[in-house]
């Protein structure tokens, strides 16, 4: 296995920075693609400090997104670096080496596997289950209610029982804020969608390959929720109406949801 390690940054070049001094002298990882996308700040000088050695910097012309990003940077990874799987990272996360040569032989192991991710132990969150069920369209409404999201919980997650006493466990989505994919099954996020809802998709476009999601039980990595995010969109609005702005083109492109549906799903 050949294992490049993809971050993207927007405006965040301390976050990025403070992560590639951390992972850089890990034996596991190839090479480290680092995106600079379209920066409006002094990001892009404060990354040059970056390059050399196992450390590739590139800088998106215009800033099409979370999934455009990435995809120019796993894009990059696959074809010039040869790589045959990629962690696809944000830059408020922190994991070890012991916890990618975990997800390493996940994909050794299992060869169906499209998209894999270990444990998340979240600041705000503490630790959580982060893979869930792909839900169709009463499923999606029900979820993005933060009421209904809690009544129907035992629905729309997975039951207690799927982990008990496994190392690891097939889910339909896990979350996006770090995990590894393999370069053969990589369909590339939806430049359609600015930001949100790319896990959903990356699920979709991997199933409908003949792939497979792995949840990791035996491994976990920290993630600082949304410190980029928040720094990219300051106000809790801004984020609120790209993410339904984003739910609804999901709905259209993946759920096929038809006018009555949509209607519904604004209303909602």
């Amino acid at each position: 296995m050949k294992i490049n390690c993809v971050i993207l940054n927007y405006n965040d070049a301390g976050t990025v920075e403070n992560l590639v001094r951390r992972i850089k002298d890990y034996r596991c990882l190839d090479r480290i693609v680092v995106v600079d996308n379209a920066s409006t700040d002094d990001s892009w000088q404060r990354l040059k400090s970056l390059k050399g050695g196992k450390i590739d910097l590139i800088r998106a012309e215009r800033n099409q997104g979370y999934g455009a990003g990435n995809n120019l940077g796993v894009g990059f990874a696959v074809e010039k670096n040869k790589a045959t799987h990629v962690v696809i990272a944000n830059p408020d996360v922190f994991f070890t080496e012991s916890c990618i040569m975990g997800l390493a032989r996940v994909f050794r192991g299992h060869p169906q596997v499209g998209a894999a991710a270990a444990l998340i132990k979240d600041s705000t969150y503490d630790s959580f289950f982060n893979g869930w069920r792909s839900h169709g369209f009463v499923g999606q409404l029900l979820w993005m209610g933060p009421v209904s999201r809690r009544l129907f919980d035992r629905v729309l997650s997975y039951p207690k029982e799927k982990l008990r006493g496994k190392k690891a466990v097939y889910v339909d989505v896990v979350h996006g804020s770090m995990l590894m994919v393999n370069g053969k099954a990589w369909g590339g996020y939806d430049e359609g969608i600015f930001l949100y809802q790319e896990e959903m998709v990356l699920a979709d476009r991997m199933k409908a390959l003949g792939y497979r999601t792995v949840l990791l039980l035996t491994e976990q990595y920290r993630h600082d929720h949304s410190v980029s995010i928040s720094k990219s969109f300051h106000k809790e609005l801004e984020r609120q109406r790209i993410r339904e702005q984003s739910t609804l083109y999901y709905m259209r492109h993946y759920l096929c949801i038809n006018r009555l549906q949509e209607w519904a799903a604004r209303v909602w």
